[in-house]
């Protein structure tokens, strides 16, 4: 059976960003909602030739593999696509006409041939796939669309993060294939932006993603390999070039070798658009670091405070700090007799939690023209979790998120045109701002947060 589909829509973006968006074909998972994941196959910048696998979504919870080739690319006007899958193929046309500088029509075209097809099913199968059609130009129309203002705080959210279960249950990969829109579509051409942790897992996800739009990045690193590896990894994806990626070596267990990183940087680079404080480790045993502070207070909440801080000078009225926490630190509240646990028995999920509750409460506390952002990424099946917390990943791994569900929220936050100079602290969580405290026994008071801002910038005032 040979069928084609043919929708148009007109949204109100410049023909060049419709265009850039849709050029890398393995965006359509993030507007088409009958996909499932899509990756480029072919390494570097797109062009004839650059091929895509792409797994399209079936009844019962199953896929469908099917291989892209792109065909042409005649710059800001066409892009031709053409699929084979098992008994299928399809030959994809995007169209762009620019109607004034602020619209443009897109017109897409899917001619499709399904082999396998009785004749007999012909006149029940075309209207299912004229739906198909429909809810991917729709899925596009919407990710094209810039939202009018930021997300508010919905009661429903506030229920279910006050009952915890059933808000637990979102964090999986579940909760992030329900969002109505996961789209990264506005370009930062000209950005900088740096990202602690850039090397695996989600920090690395959101670094290609990042580089995809357009924005140079500075990856802070502890192994100078590991950050050759993420670098090479960066310009597979994206098809930026080495220019656009800078690399500074550093261990952030360190407060004097987080310092020097960052008058590295400011020597380097005029302004930072986006500070993204990603890096975070757990930690089984307690141990102290050379300066004499407890390894996961220093790398989570110490390090990213003091980075913050230092950088702040090279930061604009629309910059953007972007502080990675977990949803574990609402089972833990603050213990500001014992920030560095050298009393109770250690606990590493412990520590890790109530230095992100730590991070959380200066985040919330910074009044500066930077507007900060803290978010948790929800269960993500990465390398530092399947490390640090062998029997949970183990536990839950067809229920986590992989790496690259986790990070949608922190690209948002660092793109997002809706969030320009958006100051309201709040915990995000999938795009959505969420409660702080969800038990009682975890919530600080207002002289309590005070005492630990206090704490902290005594204790980090030798390294400023």
């Amino acid at each position: 059976m040979k069928h084609t589909l043919h929708e148009k829509i007109v949204v109100k973006r410049p023909i060049q960003a419709c265009f850039a968006y849709l050029k890398d074909f393995s965006s359509i998972e993030q507007w088409d909602p009958g996909v499932y994941r899509s990756r480029k196959l072919t390494p570097g910048s797109v062009e004839v030739g650059t091929e895509y696998e792409v797994l399209l979504k079936l009844p019962a919870g199953k896929q469908a593999a099917m291989r892209y080739r792109q065909v042409a690319i005649i710059e800001t006007s066409q892009l031709i696509l053409q699929g084979e899958g098992e008994n299928f193929s399809a030959i994809d046309t995007l169209s762009f006409k620019a109607i004034n500088d602020d619209y443009t029509e897109i017109d897409y075209r899917a001619e499709l041939e399904l082999l396998w097809l009785p004749s007999p099913l012909t006149p029940i199968t075309k209207p299912i796939l004229n739906r198909i059609g429909k809810k991917a130009i729709n899925g596009l129309q919407r990710a094209l669309t810039i939202p009018q203002a930021a997300p508010n705080r919905r009661l429903r959210d506030n229920i279910l993060d006050k009952l915890i279960a059933p808000a637990a249950l979102s964090f999986g990969k579940r909760g992030y294939l329900s969002l109505p829109r996961k789209s990264h579509s506005s370009r930062m051409d000209g950005k900088v932006v740096a990202i602690t942790g850039p090397t695996a897992g989600i920090g690395l996800e959101a670094a290609c993603e990042l580089a995809r739009l357009g924005a140079r990045l500075i990856l802070i690193g502890r192994d100078e390999q590991k950050l050759r590896n993420a670098a090479m990894q960066i310009q597979d994806f994206s098809g930026c070039n080495n220019k656009a990626i800078h690399l500074i070596e550093a261990d952030l267990s360190s407060l004097s070798a987080t310092a020097a990183a960052a008058n590295q940087i400011k020597d380097s680079l005029a302004r930072i658009d986006a500070l993204i404080n990603n890096a975070g480790a757990l930690f089984a045993s307690r141990e102290e670091t050379h300066e004499g502070f407890e390894r996961a207070l220093a790398v989570n909440f110490l390090a990213p405070v003091l980075l913050s801080k230092l950088l702040s000078p090279h930061f604009n009225d629309n910059s953007r700090v972007i502080n990675v926490v977990s949803g574990g630190l609402y089972f833990q509240g603050l213990n500001l007799e014992d920030l560095q646990f050298r009393n109770e028995p250690y606990d590493g999920s412990k520590a890790y939690a109530r230095a992100k509750r730590a991070l959380l409460y200066m985040s919330n506390e910074s009044t500066n023209k930077t507007s900060y952002f803290t978010m948790h990424p929800g269960w993500a099946a990465t390398p530092g979790v399947a490390k640090s917390l062998p029997a949970f990943n183990k536990r839950l791994q067809n229920f986590m998120r992989d790496g690259r569900m986790g990070a949608d929220t922190i690209i948002w936050l660092a793109s997002a045109p809706e969030l320009q100079a958006y100051k309201t602290p709040q915990l995000w969580f999938d795009r959505r701002p969420h409660a702080f405290d969800v038990l009682p026994s975890t919530k600080s008071k207002p002289n309590e947060i005070q005492q630990l801002k206090m704490w902290t910038e005594a204790t980090l005032k030798q390294f400023l």
